[in-house]
């Protein structure tokens, strides 16, 4: 075994199998730090069949070399729930935290706005669109509220490990099964609210963590949750901001112009009223997405071209822009139309300090 890059919450790793060496990823607060020269225990299902992200095995254990059980910490949620590898957190509201008496009562996001979208990839775009409408001279807070449709360790994402670092995020809430964020939230009520009360956000960016479930049925698909976490934001008395899903280059129809994805998500799941955010994009894309949008008829659709400073931003992303294996380059559509929604949220909440 060799050891490889390393970022908050994970390590990467070569290990030799018998049948080859693979890429494998270890979680050092579940499994313990794994050194060279260690055996380890792997789980390389979705490897093997080609599924999810990044191409890794993931380490189960080390098994000469077990971790300490430690000191029982505070906190009695359980995340990944019965599962072999579940684990307990510390829970922003729970009793034990400092934070229970500011969340205990708290049922109101106060005009917070709050950009939803359907994949990971969406994250770093929106947040540059936020920067785009802020400036260097007024800096807005965004706090990232990851759910549990994809990755469910946040260290999975080396997006995330590195939009914070880089202070693009000023952190993230895990909620639901995922965990391993700067906060723990049981729901995403709960966790837009400690993104607020807690984080002091100015814009929250709501996704599931990177990878994402499909079936190429209208219905199952792990991004439906995008429709509920509008449905929250608005409930809360937050402004739902919603990110398309676009692209000019997918080969699969359904995702061509606004992806099915959104369309179902915003269409038929979201019940309360969102600011849908339709990317001014020009030639038969932009007529194809417009005549898309105008079907989502519960929401305000607002039209957004997309600034030269939110570009600007793109264009200094501290991480590779790549959605479906395509980047920035090969199909510009659905990083634009994510920074738009980030540009608009950030506009919303400058307007809010008028």
């Amino acid at each position: 075994m060799s050891l490889g890059r390393q970022w908050s919450g994970a390590a990467e790793m070569a290990v030799r199998t018998p049948d080859g060496d693979v890429r494998a990823l270890a979680y050092p607060g579940l499994v313990g730090s794994p050194e060279v020269g260690d055996r380890v225990l792997l789980n390389t299902t979705a490897l093997e069949r080609g599924l999810g992200t990044g191409g890794y095995a993931l380490v189960v254990a080390l098994p000469d070399r077990l971790p300490d059980d430690g000191a029982r910490g505070p906190g009695h949620l359980v995340k990944s729930r019965y599962s072999p590898l579940q684990t307990m957190v510390l829970g922003v509201d729970e009793q034990e935290s400092v934070h229970h008496e500011t969340l205990r009562e708290a049922d109101d996001l106060a005009g917070l706005p709050v950009v939803v979208a359907d994949l990971h990839s969406a994250l770093p775009a929106i947040v540059a669109g936020v920067r785009g409408a802020a400036g260097a001279a007024t800096p807005l807070r965004v706090v990232y509220v990851m759910t549990d449709g994809g990755a469910l360790p946040a260290a999975f994402s080396r997006t995330t490990s590195a939009l914070r670092e880089t202070g693009w995020l000023v952190g993230t809430v895990t909620v639901g099964q995922a965990f391993g964020g700067d906060l723990e939230a049981v729901t995403v009520h709960s966790g837009l609210l400690a993104a607020r009360a807690v984080l002091d956000a100015d814009v929250v960016v709501v996704a599931q963590g990177p990878g994402n479930l499909g079936t190429g049925t209208r219905w199952g698909f792990s991004g439906v949750a995008a429709g509920e976490a509008v449905n929250a934001a608005g409930v809360l008395g937050g402004r739902p901001v919603a990110s398309l899903r676009v692209s000019a280059a997918d080969p699969r129809e359904r995702h061509r112009g606004i992806s099915h994805h959104s369309l179902t998500a915003y269409g038929r799941v979201a019940l309360v009223p969102a600011d849908v955010v339709v990317p001014a994009l020009d030639g038969p894309l932009g007529t194809l997405v417009r005549s898309q949008a105008a079907t989502l008829t519960r929401h305000r659709l607002v039209e957004h071209r997309l600034s030269e400073a939110a570009q600007d931003q793109l264009a200094a992303s501290p991480v590779a822009l790549s959605t479906m294996g395509r980047g920035l380059d090969v199909d510009p559509s659905p990083f634009v139309a994510a920074a738009a929604a980030g540009e608009h949220a950030g506009l919303l909440a400058l307007g809010s300090r008028d």
